[in-house]
């Protein structure tokens, strides 16, 4: 007998991979539990791009219209939540929530994005993905042109160098601190016109997350109208790793090419199992997550038959 709180899969987070995976399941007749707690990476980005059909709208327009589709299918459910544990049982997974709610599936599929790491200066976290912006094919059009800053250092400053150079020249790379760009690094950047400063910043000027100057720690400043940071990055949910998930060496979960991650029935798919961090990605990444928690079983059940 199937209780209230049993499900063939629950999927812990409820944006765009995790509802894409909500979606295959439904359609596939499959009971699913979708808890979500309400708070994408994404929240305070104005729109979102490069997303056929979707292009301009705003992240919450686009998970809104999806979560209602999704709903439509009567065997999803969806629970606003925080799921704070995980465990193996003999059957699947248990998973609890923060207000102690007690759920159980025979397969987990984690779409639980990734946390960044802010740089502590101040102003940067009002302007993260409103000017301060982590990828150009998102919102690069938009500042096509225009004065761009690109704070990161090293090896990541001179790739990223050559990317953004193609939606502006009128560039500068800020090291917030001595350079770690290699000589020959350095004379292809300035070859190319792109300037490289130094200096420690102090904060950004922004109106309401419009960057409008960096303010450098002797207080001379300069003027920006965007800027692209790298921050450090870190896994959004423990419960994989509790459960024995592998992670890359760049802390992403290990996940093969049918989103499995190293734990038999465990399935991760968004932004915490890949760097292509933009919700056209993520929303394949689900589709396929949920193709593969569905495959698994119809294995599982075609082959118990006695």
């Amino acid at each position: 007998m199937v209780t209230k709180n049993e499900f063939e899969v629950i999927i812990i987070g409820g944006s765009y991979a995790g509802l894409s995976a909500a979606m295959s399941l439904g359609r596939a007749l499959r009971r699913v539990l979708i808890i979500d707690s309400g708070k994408p990476c994404n929240r305070q980005t104005p729109h979102s791009h490069n997303f056929i059909t979707q292009d301009g709208n705003t992240p919450s327009q686009i998970a809104e219209a999806a979560k209602a589709q999704v709903l439509k299918y009567n065997t999803v459910q969806f629970q606003e939540a925080l799921a704070v544990n995980g465990s193996k049982t003999n059957s699947g997974f248990k998973i609890e929530a923060q207000d102690g709610a007690i759920f159980t599936a025979k397969k987990l599929i984690f779409a639980t994005g990734l946390t960044d790491v802010f740089p502590e200066i101040n102003g940067f976290a009002e302007c993260w993905g409103i000017s301060v912006l982590h990828c150009p094919y998102c919102h690069g059009y938009e500042y096509s042109n225009q004065k761009t800053g690109i704070l990161t250092n090293g090896d990541v400053a001179f790739e990223l160098s050559k990317l953004i150079k193609n939606w502006t020249k009128d560039l500068t790379i800020f090291t917030n601190g001595p350079s770690a760009l290699t000589p020959e690094q350095v004379n292809l950047i300035k070859k190319n016109g792109i300037e490289i400063e130094q200096k420690e910043i102090e904060q950004f000027v922004h109106n309401r997350g419009q960057i409008e100057r960096i303010v450098f720690k002797d207080q001379s400043e300069i003027s920006v109208n965007a800027l692209y940071a790298r921050p450090n990055l870190v896994q959004h949910c423990s419960i994989p790793a509790a459960l024995g998930c592998e992670l890359t060496e760049q802390g992403l979960l290990k996940t093969d090419m049918m989103q499995k991650t190293t734990v038999p029935g465990v399935i991760a798919c968004g932004d915490n199992a890949t760097f292509g961090r933009a919700v056209s990605v993520a929303v394949a990444a689900g589709t396929m997550a949920g193709a593969s928690a569905n495959k698994e079983l119809i294995e599982e059940e075609f082959s118990s038959v006695s």
